[in-house]
């Protein structure tokens, strides 16, 4: 059974900082990508963040870019988002997603569109105070 859990979510003043985590289990193989997603009541999920399985390829959404790192941490089953220079714009529910089908090899970089992952974690709540 695979299993994507996020942690670190919480309040934070405009202009501060979160590290979200994410743990994988029961992977039968690496992901080819993962990625995190935040999404608001009424909208869709929005890609925030992605990487390759070797972290050495990323993908930021314009309104995140040069605020916060997606990276994977050494040899572990972990998907970090640090989140800097937090905005009132930015609470929502965050989640983690990771393609296990294959669905994102062949692209170029790895994908902000949630269509091309197929696990989902349960997501953690980020809240900005103004």
């Amino acid at each position: 059974l695979v299993q994507l859990v996020e942690s670190g979510g919480g309040s934070v003043q405009a202009g501060g900082s979160l590290r979200l985590s994410c743990e994988g289990s029961g992977y039968t193989a690496n992901p080819y990508s993962m990625a995190w997603f935040r999404q608001v009541p009424g909208k869709g999920r929005e890609g925030i963040a992605a990487t390759v399985a070797n972290g050495r390829r990323t993908n930021y959404a314009e309104p995140v870019k040069g605020r916060f790192t997606i990276a994977k941490e050494n040899n572990k089953n972990i998907l970090v988002l640090e989140m800097n220079s937090l905005k009132p714009e930015d609470p929502a529910m965050y989640y983690c997603a990771a393609d296990l089908s294959g669905s994102s090899f062949y692209l170029e970089d790895p994908p902000l569109q949630s269509d091309f992952y197929n696990y989902w974690g349960q997501g953690t709540q980020v809240t900005v105070s103004s």
